[in-house]
């Protein structure tokens, strides 16, 4: 069973009999169960009875079940009302728009709506680039789903989706004080998810593409990059790429390996996978593998999918064959995007000394931690319940403030690069250990660091803000 996680966290509002040890039996009720008491608060009291407000944690629906039914059991006690508190606090949504402005009296109406705003938008018909000055488009991205490919839950759909993009804008607002615009998309059909984008872009300065089933993620972004004057960031590919590459680059620096010579075995063909290997290569290193559901990727594989051609002929310089257990032996380095349970501690066992092992997979790894942790020297994963949590966070919102900072047109692998570079060093030296190689999304410089590198990096060649 998962730990108990604030994600999976009830209230229960109980009636129990004043001046008995049911109080007291409460937490015990709920700890023997294995959930987590986080707050006891009396919302009232009378001379016979007190009502009380238990709020804990738990590891999933079924146990917060359980949690409630050992609450039922305790004497005394009556169950009035359980409250899922993620779910309540996602009612309404998550995000709403403001006005920056008041609207106090006709003055405020006329120049922010008629029939002031007619005179602005003849400026921006006569001089398109004005729209950048004059609207909300030098700080708005649109976050665009299909809901093919949302969070480990697969093909769930738009309306489904949309919880994750609200939380995305969210996310964007608070970390990069951008202005994020949740579109949810009722169509998997590539030309047509690409030719709503187009339509819709001129009021955006960048788009992030997010939970889009692969292959089609790959040919939505390049064509979109062709057609669009605003950079294009697909963040299940590279929002993941540069916080893997920050993370190892520290966990390197911690096991004194170099990245050029680091035996590097990844798990993982698909959008996220094939990102993190295109920026490993960009970044100097040289010997990797690459295995997924079929195996260990090598030209000559048998039925070979067209998606995985260019894979094959970047990676796997001596030559593997075979199953990802037989390639992770000898490895310095192990990272999964894939599937769950697929190694264990004998595996890692296996690797080379001071092995790093970065188990993604969410929200259950290929392995679990902390038997990995018993033969690893570094230990990731894609969990807040662990340390070292590779979390796309630390990426994308400094990316795009950075971006829309420069006005920058284009995205590739030089800011991509940057942008790891920046989180890598948010680590001092003097910080740096097994359990603490990338910073928390909290971090009170690592956002501003970011941004400031892909600014930098973006106005050094003009091509891209052009």
């Amino acid at each position: 069973m998962a730990a108990p996680s604030v994600s999976n966290s009830i209230t229960a509002r109980l009636d129990v009999p004043a001046g008995t040890s049911a109080v007291s039996q409460l937490t015990a009720a709920v700890e023997a169960v294995g959930g987590i008491v986080t707050a006891l608060d009396v919302s009232a009291s009378g001379h016979d009875a007190l009502q009380i407000d238990l709020t804990c944690a738990a590891s999933d629906q079924e146990h917060a079940g359980r949690i409630v039914d050992a609450l039922r059991g305790v004497e005394g006690v009556e169950v009035r009302k359980v409250s899922d508190r993620t779910f309540l606090m996602h009612l309404g949504g998550t995000i709403e728009m403001a006005s920056k402005h008041p609207l106090r009296n006709r003055d405020d109406l006329s120049m922010i709506y008629t029939p002031g705003v007619a005179r602005v938008c003849q400026a921006i018909a006569e001089n398109p680039e004005d729209a950048r000055r004059l609207t909300i488009k030098r700080n708005s991205v649109a976050v665009i789903t299909d809901g093919s490919a949302v969070l480990g839950l697969g093909n769930i759909g738009a309306a489904a989706a949309l919880p994750v993009m609200e939380g995305k804008a969210a996310l964007f607002k608070r970390f990069g004080g951008i202005d994020a615009w949740p579109l949810v998309l009722d169509t998997q059909d590539t030309d047509t998810i690409v030719e709503i984008v187009r339509a819709v872009a001129p009021g955006f300065a960048g788009i992030n593409l997010e939970d889009i089933s692969a292959p089609r993620c790959f040919e939505i972004e390049a064509r979109l990059r062709e057609v669009l004057d605003v950079p294009v960031f697909h963040d299940d590919q590279h929002g993941t790429a540069i916080v893997v590459l920050a993370a190892l680059e520290n966990a390197l620096r911690v096991v004194e390996k170099p990245l050029e010579t680091a035996r590097i075995v990844l798990a993982g063909a698909g959008a996220a996978g094939t990102a993190i290997l295109r920026l490993l290569l960009t970044a100097g290193a040289a010997d990797v593998v690459v295995a997924d559901v079929e195996g260990v990727v090598h030209a000559e594989r048998a039925g070979l999918h067209e998606s995985l051609r260019w894979t094959a002929e970047h990676t796997n310089a001596r030559d593997l064959r075979g199953t990802l257990k037989e390639a992770v032996r000898d490895a310095d380095v192990f990272i999964g995007v894939s599937a769950p349970d697929i190694l264990d501690g004998d595996d890692v066992a296996a690797m080379a000394p001071d092995a790093i092992v970065f188990a993604l997979a969410n929200p259950d790894p290929e392995i679990d931690p902390a038997i990995a942790r018993e033969h690893a020297k570094v230990v990731a994963t894609g969990r807040s319940d662990h340390p070292n949590q590779i979390n796309n966070v630390l990426a994308f919102p400094g990316v795009f403030r950075g971006l829309l900072d420069a006005s920058a047109s284009d995205i590739d692998d030089v800011l991509l690069l940057a942008a790891a570079r920046a989180i890598a060093g948010a680590v001092a030296d003097d910080e740096l250990n097994p359990h603490y190689i990338i910073p928390s999304v909290f971090h009170p410089e690592v956002h501003h660091a970011v941004a400031t590198a892909v600014r930098e990096a973006a106005e050094a060649y003009p091509s891209r803000t052009e």
